[in-house]
């Protein structure tokens, strides 16, 4: 997913801001270092062209780390930052779970996963890489992208860690439903376990996902392998990745 201006792809005030600095207006900065260098001389007057990107670890596509969902993980162990994620988890051959029939805030239970699973007629093995295709990933660029698509329940998450799993990931803002969705379920039943319930899930086992992917629907539910290396931030909670699927001709 391209990290832009005036595209809401996070709720305010966590959204990106890139400041782009052009051959003109560099100028003055490639002076500072030749003392006595002037415009004419460079060539057609240009400097370089450079941007300010202020981001949260969170915009853009990324992979969330096990701590960002808790403090713990494996039932009681100290969760491992981004830096910490094992890389040989992201380099895997993946698989497509396609969810897009599903209504906005639905919360996606193992019948569906098992469902889904039969229909491409796969059996998980361990450390494949799982993505979810919701219809968020078609509302990218309009205004109801952060409330779009289906989320992953707890009982559903489970079972993909279950299997081996370490890294999943969705074309949606969260792995759980918008919050748009689980605030009315929870203004009615005060039941806060439903609450990033997905998310929480990896306080029992250890996994790490993927948001904000993009055009989940150009591929194939299976036979494609997935590069999802993170920006190693020290201690951070989540990084910054530029997701690849990689098909053979």
């Amino acid at each position: 997913m391209p990290i832009e201006n005036d595209v809401i792809s996070d709720p305010a005030p966590f959204g990106p801001k890139v400041t782009y600095i052009d051959h003109k207006q560099s100028v003055s900065q490639i002076a500072g270092f030749f003392p006595g260098l002037k415009k004419e001389d460079l060539p057609d007057g240009e400097g370089w062209a450079i941007e300010h990107v202020s981001l949260i670890t969170h915009n853009g596509t990324h992979l969330d780390a096990p701590y960002h969902f808790h403090s713990t993980m494996d039932n009681g162990k100290r969760a491992i930052t981004i830096d910490e994620v094992p890389l040989e988890w992201c380099y895997k051959p993946g698989i497509k779970l396609d969810f897009r029939n599903l209504p906005n805030g639905y919360v996606v239970q193992i019948k569906d996963v098992k469902e889904e699973l039969e229909r491409i007629n796969h059996k998980l093995s361990p450390l494949e890489i799982v993505l979810v295709n919701t219809k968020a990933g078609s509302r990218y660029g309009h205004d109801d992208y952060v409330n779009s698509g289906c989320g992953m329940g707890r009982e559903a998450t489970l079972f993909l860690l279950e299997q081996g799993v370490k890294i999943t990931g969705t074309d949606a803002w969260s792995w759980d439903a918008p919050f748009v969705y689980t605030k009315e379920k929870y203004e009615k039943s005060k039941d806060s376990s439903i609450i990033w319930e997905g998310h929480k899930a990896g306080k029992e086992m250890c996994y790490c996902h993927l948001e904000k992917l993009h055009n989940l629907e150009a591929l194939p539910s299976k036979g494609f392998t997935v590069s999802c290396f993170p920006v190693k931030i020290k201690r951070a909670s989540a990084g910054w990745t530029r997701a690849v699927a990689i098909l053979e001709d």
